[in-house]
């Protein structure tokens, strides 16, 4: 499991073009899907935080932080942006800061309020994607979208992947992918 800092090292253009998506608006904004109880889905807006030392969320007592607590599996994926369908996606796994004093450094630096009963979880990153759509920069999706995809080669792949889902990981640890049109 790589943390973000890990992920931005080995393929700085691709994390900082994840970040820009996530913090369009200022502060961080997406959607962050966590694992139910039962089984299925749960997706709530959420302000990720992003700095040198890794990716981050103050999730308050909720459902999505008792689904991180129970099972730290999640998705992110970016807010879309007015002027294209461009998308960035992360997920891996959710942890609880635990030291004080970098729950107290990253609190302040995010100006997360000290009356309210947060958690701060920091997020490992097992793949990244960032989809853009407008290549030319004329506000216009132009051809197939450019998808790039990183893919940590320290995580298993699912051992319970879909047939279809290779089972081994690539040799590169980035790629560029042409989707076709559907």
């Amino acid at each position: 499991m790589a943390s973000w800092s890990d992920f931005a090292a080995d393929e700085p253009r691709l994390a900082d073009g994840i970040r820009v998506l996530l913090q369009q608006y200022g502060p961080g904004f997406g959607y962050l899907a966590t694992v139910r109880a039962d089984g299925g889905p749960r997706v709530h807006p959420v302000s990720p935080v992003i700095t040198d030392e890794g990716l981050f969320c103050f999730i308050i007592d909720s459902p999505k932080r008792r689904d991180l607590e129970r099972d730290g599996r999640y998705a992110l994926h970016s807010f879309p942006p007015e002027e294209s369908d461009d998308e960035a996606y992360v997920a891996g796994h959710a942890w609880p800061v635990t030291d004080p004093v970098r729950v107290a450094r990253l609190a302040q630096s995010a100006r997360a309020e000290p009356r309210v009963d947060w958690r701060l979880f920091e997020f490992t990153v097992d793949v990244a994607m960032l989809t853009r759509r407008d290549q030319h920069g004329l506000g216009i999706a132009v051809g197939r979208p450019a998808v790039q995809v990183w893919l940590d080669p320290h995580t298993p792949p699912a051992a319970t992947a879909p047939p279809a889902v290779p089972q081994t990981r690539p040799t590169r640890r980035s790629r560029d992918v042409q989707c076709t049109a559907a």
